[in-house]
């Protein structure tokens, strides 16, 4: 089996597609599919599909649905495996669960990589870190189950995957500002900080890299408008982390050199108190 729900919902069996047209039964296949090998409760699928109000025909509901992936799962393996269709999309005590390898789901592999990446960053091997943060992030094919309904449970997990996305982009940036990268990093950061218009740490990132190619004003022209943002949209002023970075730039601290400097875990700590 092979799953993929980082961009569009795909599920094949034998290069057979097992993904439903029906909005619930992608759901709950999606569902499944973040947990392999877990059993997801009754009441978290019902919650999915129904929120805190499950029509009294739920149970009977899901388990159609239940039926019906089957089906098709079966149809996928084909006849000569009538029985191992149960053995796939298991019923367990209280749920059900989709025996399938956390490999096979993209989202895991995806996950793995990106734990290789920070211990590469934290041991200070940047070159290892950047490549192995670009193979994580090139698994994605788009926003999370970005064709898929979503209900309270996929939600929440769609946006820990999208915080996740983010947070990976942020350590790789990190990792090629490191390795002196800062030209090249310049036009994905504008995209970035006009995409997240209020995210310290990547507004951080682009100042530094407009500085380190010889652009500081426009590096501190990054840090005005970001504070006129914050103070307009939230009526906050920037962090006191950010505030040094800013003070550092008005007066060329040497500590913003590509190589000099204590070595910090991000861009955004580099004047952390």
């Amino acid at each position: 089996m092979k799953i993929q729900v980082l961009g569009t919902l795909c599920a094949e069996i034998n290069e057979k597609s097992i993904v439903p047209t029906a909005a619930k039964p992608r759901q709950i296949l999606s569902l499944l599919a973040l947990s392999p090998g877990r059993v997801v409760p009754v009441s978290t699928l019902m919650e999915e599909l129904w929120g805190t109000e499950p029509p009294q025909s739920a149970l009977a509901t899901l388990q159609t649905y239940i039926l019906k992936l089957r089906r098709r799962l079966g149809s996928a393996m084909g006849p000569d495996s009538p029985g191992a269709v149960k053995e796939v999309l298991t019923t367990r005590h209280g749920g059900y669960a989709l025996e399938t390898p956390p490999e096979s789901v993209d989202v895991h592999a995806y996950e793995r990589m990106a734990a290789e990446g920070r211990s590469a960053f934290d041991a200070g091997d940047d070159a290892a870190a950047a490549d192995r943060f670009r193979q994580a992030l090139a698994l994605w094919q788009g926003p999370a189950l970005v064709d898929v309904r979503t209900g309270p449970v996929l939600r929440i997990e769609v946006m820990r995957l999208e915080e996740s996305r983010l947070g990976t982009v942020e350590r790789r940036i990190d990792a090629d500002l490191r390795l002196g990268r800062h030209n090249e990093l310049l036009p994905e950061l504008a995209q970035l900080t006009a995409r997240h218009p209020q995210h310290e740490g990547l507004h951080s990132q682009a100042m530094l890299a407009l500085y380190r190619s010889g652009r500081q004003a426009s590096a501190l022209d990054v840090y005005h408008r970001l504070r006129l943002r914050l103070i307009e949209g939230l009526g906050v002023e920037p962090s006191p982390r950010l505030q040094r970075l800013h003070q550092a730039m008005l007066v060329v601290d040497p500590q913003l050199d590509v190589v000099a400097g204590p070595r910090r875990g991000s861009t955004f700590d580099l004047y952390a108190a």
